[in-house]
């Protein structure tokens, strides 16, 4: 491979000799671009057209294309958002041209950079891009990054979770979604041409849309094996805005009902930019937000609640620009968890519970052991806290003769603190699990379970050694008559299972991406590297410190339990905080060092003015260095004279605990090579095809590495990349009215490794062995927007596709322990949580004053898991969105998001309460027809909700 590379840097460098000396450029075309008010347009695309020869606009709209040879030449302007013209003009000639832009709906004429390796036009471009103007995103109540990518083609969004925790895909690339396992495992979460973070842990935690976003570009498939970090599934680039060559600013105050109308949401969002220096090629932009909202499942406290801050500096001179800039954010999310339901076909909310409220802690605040060494902090009403402090630069400079430097680089600390409640299921107190997990099994008695927030007492369970012929046979558990546990609707004799989930990780990266630009007359190449290193520290990697129950009910009450032991003495079962087995069996710690190195090469070639060729290599290699030590348990824990932390034998919620374990160390090296190439042919200035094909990788992330916890995984666990084979065509129409995109693709997923825990019948968990799968996914995309009027546009798009497990093997656990689990081949069946048809439409209607758009989103019938068990329904939502210009500066707006409320799937678990509803991929068919009862749980689309905005721009 490394001769290979050698060969091939050569033949580029030998190239670029041969075509300097060639090179007789004698002449420049320059302008200024303007709006329709006259403000400059800065980052507009100025390109002769039928080359791939141009120039960017800067922070005064003015742009130079030099080294061009005498001639006459056309001039093609465009700029997101705006329609783009043509302008005829010569070499040598005379004055600037002056270059006028009118705002459009359409945007398939925009120029774009995400995922090319020269910015062009959609129509120009061999892959798959849709974008996102500042128009539309300010027209929309997005409630989180991801929830603005649920109209583009091709891609699935599941914001069912919150701001946070979402899951986004395209193109059947989605192994692990059903369950937000994957988050954006397949795809790069970009702010500004580089990844969020290089670690697939809490991706979007450090992501969010404010008045400083500029535009969004999002890029499928194509592409995104050679121009993403470990990304073939396609790149999602959040771009933030610059200052312009006037003061320029923008304040918006935001109110909202959430949960239906009964959770309120407050949010402020501002954004200032101008120049810094009187010839202004030195400007700034600073903007942020910050917002506190109960949100719309609420947990008794705020759901959401923090902001951000960012700003930068942009200096633009004769050869290039220099852009500095920072980010601020501190901002605390909760995410909603699975609620019960009934019904297969038909699912149902059981009474006494809601989609409008949240099963999460209370309020709760205590000191959790270390260890022995310390404690930290569980306070519930901090969720997830992510914090992060950023700088970065981005450079780009002419190098001359053709030649043209880009460099972006970022330097950032991120922190993030987990304080919530997981894998809330219902948890029978009259079953073996329920007392074995916490560590009080064999603690014979009677257990009382008291509501502590209402006093009342629940009911009993009395523990028995259960004893045949005079010898044990394990445990009985034996409910009390007078019973009246809350919600036995859903699960007899149950409790909510709460358990605190803590975890605290500190990561430091820096990453860059280097790439120098060699532009001929009908070809360029463009030779670059990426360069990440990213460190992460984890306290409490996967684990529980404690364990709540809570009644069975919206916002549940935790409950404390004691024991009446058969000796007659009474034991305190929970703490004085409502939990059991505080500090668990210790602290697991974690850390992971992840060096990645990737040389790209892309070329591009104008074969004839109709016919344009591009093609690149990627070569990735990836070094993953840490260890996992799992904590040795407290071995006195089950003595009954052991006094627990506090010396008493009778609290029996602090006699675990741990010391730090043994470390578990593992120095991996992982190397790919990638390739995408693709053709594009214009039949006119109208009509456009292109056919690419692409074989990308996708390398394990943090949490496969954190998940090697025993020898025996770390030692019989396989570090392979998965593999993302990709074809696709597209036929782009491209006029005044209309704008049409129509893209069949075909896609396989392998080597997907199947990883499943089941349990023994101590409580302790196993892996009954790792098996590989393969998806493939056959489909067609289809976007497009018709201007009706001038002032009435319909934006739309479609995805129709078929996918199917092609190879795909799963456990099924029958009873504790592995003796007789059964492995199943559900191969050729559907693959789950894709959707056959997935669509929007989006009418939109732009007076003078008034506006107003519908958007609506159908998302079709999906398998709830392989073995294909059931069937997920499919749903629409419409939200509505008017406003009204009270002056130029003034403007109001209105939004209401789920416009009817309805509740739709998009993520389950199974029936059985915990553990055995963790199990989605060993949950059968058989299952589902001897038990049309069944209660489960699924997450589902967030509830109706209204916004009020005000807009002052000066």
């Amino acid at each position: 491979m490394q001769h290979w590379l050698r060969n091939a840097a050569a033949a580029f460098l030998a190239l670029l000799f041969l075509t300097i000396t060639a090179l007789a450029q004698t002449g420049n075309i320059s302008g200024t671009v303007t709006d329709a008010k006259g403000e400059a347009v800065a980052g507009a695309s100025a390109v002769i057209k039928g080359s791939t020869k141009g120039a960017t606009s800067n922070a005064n709209g003015q742009f130079t294309i030099d080294n061009l040879a005498n001639g006459d030449y056309t001039v093609v302007v465009s700029s997101i958002g705006f329609t783009a013209r043509e302008l005829k003009a010569s070499v040598p000639g005379g004055g600037v041209l002056r270059v006028q832009l009118t705002e459009t709906a359409a945007n398939l004429d925009e120029v774009v950079v995400t995922g090319l390796f020269d910015q062009r036009t959609r129509l120009e471009a061999s892959v798959a891009i849709s974008t996102l103007n500042t128009q539309q995103i300010e027209r929309v109540a997005a409630t989180s990054a991801a929830d603005l990518l649920k109209n583009i083609p091709g891609v699935y969004v599941n914001q069912a979770r919150g701001e946070i925790w979402n899951t986004v895909y395209s193109r059947g690339i989605s192994a692990g979604s059903i369950d937000n396992a994957s988050g954006y495992y397949y795809v790069s979460l970009q702010e500004d041409g580089l990844p969020v973070t290089n670690l697939n842990s809490g991706v979007d935690s450090y992501l969010r849309v404010d008045a400083s976003t500029a535009r969004v570009e999002a890029v499928r498939g194509g592409t995104a094996s050679i121009l993403g970090a470990n990304a073939p599934g396609g790149i999602f680039n959040y771009v933030s805005k610059t200052g312009g060559k006037t003061l320029q600013g923008e304040v918006r105050a935001k109110y909202g009902l959430e949960g239906d109308g009964k959770n309120p949401y407050y949010r402020a969002d501002v954004n200032v930019g101008g120049p810094l220096n009187a010839a202004k090629d030195l400007t700034f932009n600073v903007g942020g937000f910050y917002r506190t909202s109960n949100g719309a499942r609420y947990p008794g406290y705020a759901m959401n609640n923090g902001g951000q801050l960012r700003a930068n500096i942009l200096k633009t001179y004769a050869t290039g620009s220099l852009k500095v800039y920072a980010k601020f954010l501190d901002d605390r999310n909760a995410v909603s968890e699975f609620i019960p339901t009934q019904g297969w076909d038909n699912p149902q909310i059981p009474a006494g519970f809601s989609t409008t409220d949240s099963y999460y802690l209370p309020d709760v605040t205590l000191q959790l052991p270390i260890n022995g060494s310390g404690a930290e902090t569980f306070q519930s009403k901090d969720k997830f806290h992510a914090t992060e402090l950023t700088a970065g630069l981005s450079w780009v400079q002419d190098l001359g003769r053709g030649f043209t430097l880009k460099n972006d680089g970022r330097l950032s600390s991120k922190n993030f603190t987990q304080s919530v409640p997981a894998v809330v299921t219902p948890f029978a107190v009259d079953g073996l699990l329920f007392y074995a997990i916490p560590h009080n099994l064999g603690k014979f008695g009677t257990y009382t379970f008291t509501d502590r927030v209402t006093g009342q007492t629940l009911g009993t369970v009395t523990q028995l050694p259960n004893i045949i012929n005079g010898n044990f046979a394990g445990f009985k558990f034996i409910p009390g008559e007078k019973n009246s546990f809350p919600g036995a609707n859903v699960q007899n004799n149950s409790l909510f299972f709460l358990p605190l989930f803590f975890s605290k990780n500190d990561r430091s990266e820096f990453t860059d991406q280097f790439s120098v630009t060699k532009k001929l007359d009908k070809m360029s190449f463009t030779a670059g590297a990426f360069l990440s290193s990213s460190h992460i520290d984890i306290v409490g990697s996967g684990q529980d410190f404690g364990i709540g129950v809570g009644t069975l009910q919206d916002r549940p009450h935790l409950t404390d339990i004691k024991l009446t032991g058969l000796d007659g003495k009474v034991y305190q079962v929970t703490d004085p905080n409502g939990f059991m087995d505080v500090g668990r069996d210790g602290t697991n710690l974690a850390s992971h060092t992840q060096n990645q190195l990737a040389l790209f090469l892309g070329h591009d070639w104008l074969i004839t003015p109709a016919l344009n060729l591009d093609w690149g290599i990627r070569y990735e290699r990836v070094g993953f260095k840490g260890f996992n030590a799992q904590a040795v348990p407290n071995p006195k824990r089950n003595d009954p004279t052991n006094g627990g932390r506090d010396g008493n034998p009778l609290t029996l919620y602090d006699n675990g605990g741990g010391t730090e374990g043994p470390h578990l160390d593992y120095d991996q090296r992982l190397s790919t090579l990638s390739f995408s190439g693709g053709l594009n042919y214009r039949f006119s200035d109208k009509q456009a095809v292109y056919v690419r094909y692409s074989n990308g990788n996708k390398s394990p992330d943090v949490n496969f590495f954190t998940g090697l916890t025993t020898p025996y995984t770390l030692a019989n666990t396989p570090v392979t990349a998965q593999n993302v084979e990709q074809v696709e065509a597209a036929y782009k129409v491209s006029t005044q009215r209309l704008k049409l995109f129509v893209t069949p693709f075909y896609s396989v997923l392998s080597n997907v490794p199947n990883n499943q825990t089941f349990t023994n019948a101590n409580g302790s968990n196993y892996n009954p062995g790792t098996q590989f799968a393969k998806y493939t996914t056959t489909g067609v995309e289809l976007e497009a927007s018709y201007n009706v009027t001038r002032q009435f546009a319909v934006r739309a798009g479609a995805t129709v596709q078929g996918s199917t497990a092609t190879s795909y093997k799963a456990y099924l656990e029958n009873g504790p322990g592995p003796q007789d689990d059964v492995l199943l081949d559900y191969s050729g069946n559907e693959t789950d949580n894709n959707a056959r048809l997935i669509f929007n439409i989006n009418p939109t209607y732009s007076g003078t004053r008034f506006f107003a758009s519908l958007n609506y989103t159908y998302l079709g019938a999906r398998q709830a898991n392989v073995p294909n068990a059931f069937q997920l329904p499919a749903f629409g939502t419409a939200d509505l969105s008017a406003g009204y210009t009270v002056t130029p500066k003034l403007t109001l707006q209105a939004n209401i998001n789920n416009l009817f409320n309805t509740y739709g799937i998009l993520g389950w678990s199974g029936p059985g309460g915990f553990p055995a509803a963790l199990n989605r991929q060993g949950f059968t068919k058989a299952y589902v027809a001897a038990n049309p009862n069944a209660i489960y749980a699924t997450q589902g689309s967030m509830p109706r909700a209204y916004f009020l905005t005000a807009s002052y721009k000066f």
